[in-house]
């Protein structure tokens, strides 16, 4: 038994990094993202939309992937969870990121970006989902949408937060 949940957890966690760098790959340059807005405007409030919109194409890419493989496996997904896959990475959006400052923060594992020094990109990184709720609040977002995107990372029991962070790392 112990066998199985350690390989299921080595294949997760293979799954990720491999995921992890399918992202990277389709990152490198703004102009190859296409992210579906017209769709993911649908499911935001004015505010949230607003945060939305001054994200990265990139990410609102990889937040319109999250989204839909979340719907793909419940469709039932509160609209404040499909929200919050939206903009899961807005905190990101505080600080416009050099190519190489997003294929070296890519490649650092979230763990270890919060025991780095909080400055640059490394710092956004580490604290996007904290600095991503508190965007979220000053837009006027639904509160539970900003509960979710500071949790994505580190969902402490929250149900909806866990399947946050179980499509984040997927996609």
């Amino acid at each position: 038994m112990a066998r199985r949940t350690l390989s299921a957890r080595i294949r997760r966690k293979v799954n990720g990094y491999a995921a992890k760098a399918r992202r990277l790959l389709r990152s490198l340059h703004p102009e190859d993202a296409h992210p579906d807005d017209v769709w993911a405007l649908t499911h935001l409030t004015p505010g949230e939309a607003h945060v939305y919109e001054a994200m990265d194409p990139r990410d609102r890419e990889h937040a319109c992937r999250v989204t839909r493989h979340l719907l793909r496996e419940h469709p039932e997904a509160s609209p404040e969870l499909v929200a919050a896959a939206l903009l899961h990475d807005c905190g990101k959006s505080l600080r416009p990121y050099w190519l190489w400052e997003r294929v070296l923060v890519g490649l650092i594992p979230n763990r270890l970006t919060r025991v780095l020094p909080p400055v640059g990109a490394i710092g956004i990184r580490a604290h996007h989902p904290e600095l991503g709720a508190r965007l979220l609040a000053h837009a006027g977002a639904r509160p539970r949408v900003a509960r979710l995107v500071a949790r994505h990372h580190h969902p402490g029991g929250d149900p909806d937060a866990t399947l946050l962070h179980v499509y984040d790392d997927q996609e």
